[in-house]
């Protein structure tokens, strides 16, 4: 009798402890489909509102929205500065025609040219607040006074030449002479330095004139903001650096914005800028809810991982394939959060700006735009629940890793190429002149754009190099046209078959899979060497195929 109690205690004690893991199998299970779910499905299981959606919807209408508000007034920003740089290249350069003739603005070719190209500099500067249409003015000091335009010359420190006996004799240590000015004295610059302005050209290196002006933008008045105040750092410089009887003039401008010390404004524009304020706080409100809602879910998705892992190493004394913590590790959220934070960054500057206590617009520009971007890519997350569109985001995926391998075998002939063409072409060619240019002219190639224009660009004057340009760019372009480009096209159709065929035949089958459709036919791993254990493992992981009618595709 006494038997008999312990057996039935005994059976009663395994019937209960296999009841519980069913019990923790089952719930497994069902946090597993719950986490994989589409936001729809959600709600429909367990009545879940998908906070997640409405915040990422809400979140693209907003960034989109403060992206275009800051655009349009980014473009004025950026049309004053180039608007100023033409007109100060028109005011300052003699004969300038409204268009640089290289990388350069304009050029002389004798002596009295840029005498007067130089003397016409300093008049100009000197009349500035008669000849100016613009609210333009000179720059001032601490004390109130008007900064000197400052007129450097760098020359060789002594040397003589005489080309027709072939001798010379140069002295090659530079030495830069400096002299400043009032602005307002322009006319006894002449008569009381001229022995500054005695120039030696066989010995002249370069002249530079700097000075420094101050404008207001009064555009943006209109769009209903503050104004910003600026300062215009210019630099005239005269290259005679070649020797070649070609003097290249330049003109270069350094702008920085600043707020202006002391503004009225009347009308509504000072109240629009808080309103501007409220909104780019709500937007980076929306964000921080974002992120916070998308790191939670990352941590979810590494909780369920491993209590999947401890599943299988409980039961099966399996590991999880890589294959399964792919579904669980995923990307999505991280570009998500990446794209939230670029955003707070964003509208952080934005706000600066708008408060015009910062003048980085290029920097706001950058992550704004960004995360942006971003944004908008994440949208593709939810179109992957529609098997149409996973099509393509499968296909996608499958081929990334082969076309990064092959695009990494393709670039070492494409900079070989690239360094080849600069050595050879970039003295006879426009687009071979520097390595980046050479790489932007080989893109368009590829491409099929500007082939001709490429072909008879080409000065021939040296007819080998015309022959070995012949070759040079005939060979690249069948190579990459006509193998490379084929064959990067067959890599992504071959992806693309393979996914169309898994759709048709079934996806592979993996463990995660297996466990969600409730099959129990995991193989059961020895315990022989961990070598093995891992082969085996990654042999059977997914060998196994699901038919069409039970296809999932697990995309969170």
């Amino acid at each position: 009798m006494e038997l008999l109690v312990r057996y039935l205690e005994r059976s009663n004690s395994i019937s209960s402890t296999m009841t519980q893991d069913a019990v923790k199998e089952e719930k497994l299970r069902d946090d597993l489909k719950y986490y994989f779910m589409s936001p729809c499905e959600k709600y429909r299981a367990r009545r879940h509102v998908p906070w997640k959606l409405g915040v990422q919807i809400l979140k693209i209408v907003m960034i989109t929205t403060q992206l275009i508000l800051f655009g349009l007034n980014n473009q004025l920003v950026v049309s004053y500065k180039e608007e100023n740089t033409m007109a100060f290249k028109n005011l300052f350069l003699k004969g300038y025609s409204g268009v640089d003739e290289d990388d350069y603005c304009i050029a002389v070719y004798t002596q009295q040219d840029v005498y007067d190209s130089l003397f016409y500099v300093l008049d100009q500067y000197s009349q500035l607040g008669r000849l100016s249409v613009g609210p333009i003015s000179y720059a001032k000091d601490e004390d109130g006074g008007l900064l000197p335009v400052v007129i450097c010359k760098e020359l060789y420190r002594r040397g003589s030449v005489e080309p027709s006996d072939e001798a010379f004799d140069i002295d090659a240590q530079v030495e830069t002479v400096c002299m400043p000015h009032d602005p307002l004295t322009a006319d006894k610059w002449k008569i009381q330095n001229s022995s500054f302005f005695d120039l030696d050209f066989y010995r002249l290196v370069d002249i530079k004139i700097t000075f420094q002006l101050k404008g207001i933008n009064l555009q943006t008045v209109r769009s209903r903001e503050l104004p910003d105040c600026y300062s215009f750092y210019i630099t005239v410089t005269f290259d005679n650096q070649c020797h070649s009887g070609k003097v290249k003039i330049f003109l270069d401008i350094d702008s920085q914005s600043s707020a202006c010390q002391d503004w009225k404004i009347s009308g509504t524009a000072q109240k629009n800028t808080h309103y501007l304020l409220v909104f780019d706080a709500f937007v980076i409100l929306v964000c921080l809810t974002s992120a916070v809602l998308c790191a939670r879910s990352i941590i979810l998705a590494v909780r369920l991982l491993q209590r999947f892992s401890r599943f299988l190493h409980e039961n099966y004394n399996r590991k999880v394939c890589e294959d399964d913590q792919s579904e669980f590790l995923n990307g999505w959220y991280v570009l998500v959060i990446v794209s939230d934070l670029l955003a707070i960054v964003g509208s952080v500057l934005k706000m600066e700006i708008q408060a015009k206590s910062l003048t980085s617009y290029d920097v706001c520009s950058i992550f704004l735009g960004t995360s942006t971007l971003m944004v908008w890519v994440g949208v593709i997350r939810y179109l992957g629940y529609f098997q149409k569109y996973n099509v393509l985001i499968l296909t996608m995926k499958a081929a990334f890793p082969k076309v990064l391998r092959f695009c990494c075998c393709a670039g070492m002939i494409y900079l070989g190429y690239t360094f080849c063409g600069w050595i050879v072409l970039g003295p006879y060619h426009e687009k071979f002149e520097g390595l980046s240019r050479v790489s932007e002219c080989l893109f368009s190639l590829v491409n099929g754009d500007d082939m001709f224009t490429t072909f008879a660009q080409l000065k021939d004057k040296n007819t080998l190099v015309w022959l070995f340009s012949r070759a040079y760019l005939y060979s690249f372009i069948s190579l990459f046209i006509y193998m490379v480009l084929s064959l990067f096209i067959a890599l992504i159709t071959d992806a693309y078959e393979t996914i169309k065929n898994y759709q048709k035949d079934g996806f592979p089958l993996t463990d995660l899979h297996k466990f969600l459709r409730e099959q129990s036919d995991f193989a059961v791993a020895e315990e022989s060497s961990q070598t093995d254990n891992h082969v085996r493992y990654s042999m059977f992981c997914c060998c196994e195929r699901r038919p069409e009618s039970d296809n999932v595709i697990l995309i969170s």
